[in-house]
């Protein structure tokens, strides 16, 4: 599995988690719904840092607990 993989799956993973939807996600991060969308279903390649973080936050956590999960262990090496 790639990072981009386990990012798109943690992120369901914690919407199902705390019952919300793409749409309140989208809302508590500050972000468009299209780019939630885009990232979700793996059409933007590079997500970035940036809109990580402020996933994370809307999940009200940080960074290094949104990585926090055996998703992001032994990940293939991206091209």
């Amino acid at each position: 599995m790639q990072v981009r993989e386990a990012t798109i799956i943690r992120i369901r993973e914690l919407l199902k988690r705390e019952r919300l939807t793409l749409y309140a996600l989208a809302y508590k991060t500050g972000m468009p719904t299209s780019t939630l969308k885009c990232i979700i279903n793996g059409r933007s390649k590079n997500p970035g840092i940036v809109n990580i973080q402020k996933i994370a936050e809307g999940f009200n956590m940080s960074i290094r607990e949104f990585y926090d999960s055996e998703l992001f262990d032994n990940l293939d090496q991206e091209d």
